[in-house]
């Protein structure tokens, strides 16, 4: 991954946002919309490209292109550093190898341990029940 190209390759759009700030936000463009073209980008190799498909399938269009906004601020400036921040992390986390989880069992104490307090519990709501009476 080559973060001077994707910074290179990424395209920004600024809209008007809601949220905190008035009639400010009604004037002016402070969200900011980034778009990155994973499918034709030169800054991933072919791997990373498909991993990133699979693992973001549901945040990129049919066009292979990620999206990804901010409007937390009310400085365009400052919401576009965030969302670069976020699309670099977003990335990366991705990219990074999942260890694989190893099954295992629990020991024959616990089993034991568990057993044994699962019975004290049961014995504590038989004996806290009304006696019968015959």
């Amino acid at each position: 991954m080559d973060s001077e190209k994707i910074l290179r390759e990424i395209t920004f759009k600024a809209v008007r946002s809601g949220g905190p700030g008035g009639q400010h936000v009604n004037k002016t463009a402070s969200k900011v919309e980034v778009k990155f073209n994973i499918k034709d980008t030169q800054a991933l190799s072919e791997k990373e490209k498909e991993k990133l498909f699979d693992k973001l399938s549901t945040r990129i269009t049919s066009e292979g292109i990620l999206k990804l906004s901010c409007s937390e601020t009310r400085s365009q400036h400052r919401n576009k550093a965030i969302v670069i921040d976020r699309l670099f992390d977003l990335i990366k986390i991705k990219l990074k190898n999942t260890k694989l989880r190893k099954k295992t069992k629990p020991s024959k104490n616990a089993i034991e341990k568990r057993l044994i307090s699962k019975k004290n519990q049961a014995l504590k709501k038989v004996n806290r029940r009304p006696p019968k009476i015959d």
